[in-house]
C-alpha cells in the first residue's frame, strides 16, 4: 500500500520559506496532480517527496512509515523528470535496464521486467535504437520505462511533457492516463498546464506561494472554486469576475446572489446574448476570434473593463457593436469581500 501523507510540511532556504505548511493525503492508487503558477513550490514539494530536497519541518509518510530521513532509493518511489536524462551511448533496452544492473538484479529478472515495460509502453520495435534515433515522445516513454522496471509503489512526474509539441503532448497525456489505469499505482504529477491537470487527475492540488489554495476533483475546482484565485486559474479562458459596485446592482438582482456577495464570477461559456431589457450587462465588442467550433468575443464593459465570452461559431459580431448579456443564476459564482466562495442555491 502506498498512501502518502504530508503533515505540516515546510521547506526553507535560509530565511526564505518556500513551502509554508502543507497538509495533504494522497490515497493508494490515486492520480494526484500538483498545479499552479511558476514559483508556487510544486516542483520543490515533489522533490521533497522523492528525497531530493530535505524537509525543513513537518512529516512525510509513505505507507504509514515516516520518510523524512530515509534515502531516496529506499522510499519506494520513482521519478520521471522534464529532461529525459537518457544515456546516449546505450540502446533503449540498455537504458531501461541500467538501474536494475546497478542494483545487481539477476539477468533473467532484468530481461522479464524490461520486456514487460517495453510491451506496456509500446517500445517493442525500438529496443535496439539509441536515444538520438528517437522522437521526443519515444524518449520520454523510455524514461518512464526506466521508472517502471523498478516496480515502485509511487511514481513522481515533474512536468514530463513540457519539451514536447502540442500534438505529441496530447498523445503522451493519453498514454500516461492509460498507464495509470493498467498499473494501478499511486502517481503524483507536477504541471503548470491546467489542461493536463484537468484531464489526468483524480485529485488536483492547486498551489500558490507555497500554500494549498484548493484540493479536489477536476469537477470540484471547475464548478465550485474555493476562492477568486482558483476561479480564475482553472478554466481557459479564465472566469470573468465582476465587483458588485452600485453600477452592477442589476447583475446582483438578476443572479440572485447572497447579500454579502462582493464579487460575481461568470465563465465565458455561461453568457447569453439577449435583448436590452433582459440583459444585466451591456458590453461593446472589441474583436472576435474564430476557433472552429466556437468564437471568443472580447468586449469592454463600462465601469469594469475587458471580458471574454464564448459563442457558437456561426454567430458573427461586428467590432464596435453593443451587446447585452445575461447568465443563469446557476452559472453565477458568489465570493465575499475576502474572495472566498459563498454558498448559493446552485
Amino acid at each position: 500500500m502506498a498512501k502518502l501523507e504530508l503533515k505540516g510540511v515546510r521547506k526553507s532556504y535560509g530565511a526564505a520559506e518556500i513551502i509554508k505548511g502543507i497538509d495533504l493525503a494522497v490515497e493508494d492508487g490515486e492520480f494526484c496532480v500538483f498545479v499552479g503558477p511558476s514559483g508556487c513550490g510544486k516542483s520543490t514539494l515533489l522533490r521533497m517527496i522523492a528525497g531530493l530536497e530535505d524537509i525543513t519541518g513537518g512529516t512525510l509518510e509513505i505507507g504509514g512509515k515516516r520518510m523524512n530521513d530515509i534515502a531516496p532509493a529506499r522510499r519506494g518511489v520513482a521519478m520521471v523528470f522534464q529532461s529525459y536524462a537518457l544515456y546516449p551511448h546505450l540502446t533503449v533496452r540498455e537504458n531501461i535496464a541500467f538501474g536494475l544492473k546497478v542494483r545487481k538484479t539477476p539477468t533473467a529478472e532484468i530481461d522479464r521486467l524490461v520486456e514487460e515495460a517495453v510491451a506496456t509502453l509500446q517500445l517493442d520495435t525500438l529496443t535496439e535504437r539509441y536515444p538520438r534515433e528517437l522522437s521526443g515522445g519515444q524518449r520520454q516513454r523510455v524514461a518512464i520505462g526506466r521508472a517502471i522496471v523498478g516496480q515502485p509503489e509511487t511514481f513522481l512526474f515533474d512536468e514530463p511533457l513540457s519539451n514536447l509539441d502540442a500534438e505529441l503532448r496530447v498523445h503522451m497525456r493519453t498514454q500516461i492516463s492509460e498507464l495509470h489505469a493498467r498499473l494501478k499505482r499511486t502517481m503524483i504529477y507536477v504541471t503548470h498546464d491546467q489542461v493536463e491537470a484537468m484531464t489526468l487527475a483524480d485529485k488536483i492540488v492547486l498551489l500558490r506561494d507555497g500554500k494549498i489554495e484548493q484540493v479536489g476533483s477536476p469537477e470540484d475546482l471547475y464548478e465550485r472554486p474555493a476562492n477568486l484565485f482558483a476561479a480564475q486559474f482553472i478554466g481557459a479562458p479564465k472566469m470573468n469576475i465582476f465587483e458588485l459596485t452600485p453600477a452592477f446592482e442589476t447583475l446582483r438582482a438578476a443572479s440572485g446572489l447572497p447579500p454579502e456577495t462582493r464579487y460575481c464570477g461568470i465563465r465565458p461559456d455561461s453568457f447569453e446574448i439577449t435583448s436590452e431589457n433582459q440583459g444585466a450587462i451591456a458590453a461593446k465588442v472589441r474583436l472576435t476570434e474564430y476557433l472552429g467550433n466556437a468564437r471568443l468575443v472580447h468586449a469592454d464593459v463600462e465601469g469594469h473593463g475587458p471580458i471574454i465570452l464564448e459563442q457558437p461559431a456561426g454567430r458573427e459580431l461586428a467590432a464596435g457593436a453593443t451587446i447585452h448579456l445575461a447568465a443563469a443564476p446557476a452559472h453565477c459564482h458568489a465570493f465575499d469581500e475576502a474572495g472566498h466562495r459563498l454558498a448559493t442555491a446552485r
